[in-house]
């Protein structure tokens, strides 16, 4: 009796536990945008280290995962929205399916506290300290590296606006990641070394104020005048037939009202339309209106090109850039099940959720920057942006970023605010400024810090004009990338087991 009594009393605890790992997951959310109350990434990190069993790998994995179902969970509730409100699928097959992709992205917390457990690294102050921050980048690392990636809600992301974020041009967003693992390792042993965990912060914190004052870059010739469109063209209208001369018109007059511009630039997909189908009248028209002016413009539209086969065509996301010559980007990183569906005659059978519209595009592979108004633009689309490492690979050459997107996809939800919070983390990790128009927000100019200069509201239509500061040079992490911080990784968990076995 009194055995099956304390079995009970344990599941029971159990339970609680991992209730309240899930609660502090969700409330880590909390740390990012809309919010940005980023000390709750910390805190987040260290309830997470708090709750963890160490004796028992299994039940460790189990509260990792259910703080990785409150974070991601609250976190990227938003996918519901464009599977069951733009993708037409049934309510109940859009939560399953976020739920499922839920628990998937939670397999990695879950991986964390495992190998937490597995490695019992709470016996000593400094194995914990070596190897916990080094746990968690690697399985960020992994969660964004495998099946094409998504390193949505890293931890580095909430410190954009912190003193952490002066770090970032030479780290990048996992060297983010651990060093908000690592204040939160260090939190969890100060009652034990409480003089050194406190100088350890304090010269973390400190050391990050400084960098923020640090220029990595150079101004490369005069500011450019800008303007970014936002057509505020509803996902529900954007494809009917019957609304794309208003859509076209909408663009063409924003055009016209901005040619003072050295540049003008327009949002994912704006033309919704194949390019051959506008080119020879409409985008070849504005082109000629540009060119007497003197203005270049970036347009997003799909591309579609015949391959081998006579009766098959090759379908792109991409930008076109109207100046002294006709350059195109074809995306590369596409989402998948949104712009391309993996095994997709198999899966288009099960349902609506997989027939999104315009969900068919192929990868336009590595491509160089674009020439316009006299400079080098690194062009990314919409999910794009949120790789790291694949934009620093062209942005030697580049003296600005350029970002198109259609977050119209997530209406009103999370997303925009978070797709954009990651946006301005590429700005800062690469000292480029971004220039970022979207369909219905967040447009927006970002410095080369990070820091917004301009805004526009989102669900308007607008024309956001600004001056923008080309850069060049080369920040730490733009030379380097990810590797030297995933091999210190290893170095740090090489030496934290070694220190636990000795």
């Amino acid at each position: 009796m009194h055995r099956w009594l304390h079995n009970r009393l344990q599941a029971r605890g159990e339970k609680s536990r991992n209730l309240l790992a899930l609660l502090t997951g969700a409330i880590t959310v909390a740390a990012y945008a809309p919010l940005e109350l980023a000390a709750l990434a910390v805190l987040g990190m260290l309830g997470l280290f708090l709750l963890i069993p160490y004796n028992h790998p299994r039940q460790a994995a189990w509260r990792g995962f259910f703080f990785g179902l409150g974070l991601f969970g609250a976190g990227t509730s938003w996918v519901v929205v464009s599977i069951y409100e733009f993708g037409h699928s049934p309510l109940l097959l859009a939560v399953f399916m976020t739920l499922l992709m839920v628990a998937y992205l939670a397999l990695f917390p879950a991986l964390f506290a495992w190998a937490m457990a597995r490695w019992q690294v709470n016996r000593r102050p400094l194995g914990f300290v070596l190897l916990a921050p080094a746990f968690w980048v690697v399985t960020e690392w992994l969660r964004g590296t495998l099946f094409t990636g998504f390193p949505w809600l890293n931890m580095g992301y909430s410190q954009v606006d912190t003193w952490l974020s002066g770090y970032a041009p030479v780290v990048g967003i996992y060297g983010l990641g651990w060093l908000v693992a690592l204040s939160a390792a260090l939190l969890f042993v100060i009652r034990q070394k409480p003089l050194v965990a406190s100088l350890c912060l304090l010269a973390i914190w400190g050391s990050g104020f400084s960098l923020t004052g640090q220029e990595w870059v150079s101004a490369s010739g005069k500011p450019l005048r800008a303007t970014l469109l936002q057509g505020n063209v509803s996902q529900h209208e954007k494809w009917q037939p019957q609304g794309r001369a208003r859509t076209l018109g909408l663009y063409e007059d924003l055009t016209r009202q901005h040619l003072d511009s050295d540049l003008i630039i327009w949002p994912e997909t704006a033309v919704p339309a194949f390019y051959d189908s506008v080119a020879e009248d409409y985008i070849e028209d504005i082109r000629s209106l540009a060119r007497a002016s003197q203005t270049d413009l970036l347009i997003g539209v799909p591309i579609r090109r015949p391959t081998a086969d006579p009766e098959q065509l090759r379908y792109y996301n991409s930008v076109v850039a109207l100046g002294e010559q006709l350059e195109f980007y074809h995306k590369q990183h596409l989402v998948p099940f949104g712009e391309y569906v993996p095994f997709g005659n198999l899966l288009r059978s099960i349902g609506g959720v997989f027939n999104l519209p315009m969900s068919d595009f192929s990868s336009g592979g590595m491509q160089p920057p674009l020439n316009v108004a006299g400079q080098q633009a690194a062009i990314t689309i919409c999910y794009e942006i949120i790789f790291a490492e694949e934009v620093r690979r062209n942005i030697t050459e580049a003296t600005m970023l350029v970002n198109v997107s259609n977050d119209a996809w997530f209406g009103r939800s999370l997303a925009p605010l978070q797709h954009f919070e990651m946006a301005r983390m590429r700005a800062l990790e690469s000292g480029r400024p971004l220039l970022r128009a979207t369909n219905t927000g967040i447009t927006a100019f970002v410095d080369h810090k990070g820091r917004v200069q301009h805004r526009a509201p989102a669900f308007s239509v607008q024309a956001l004009t600004g001056m923008v500061q080309p850069m060049t040079g080369i920040t730490p992490y733009v030379r380097y990338g990810n590797m030297p911080v995933m091999v210190l990784m290893l170095l740090l968990l090489g030496a934290g087991v070694w220190y636990r076995r000795r």
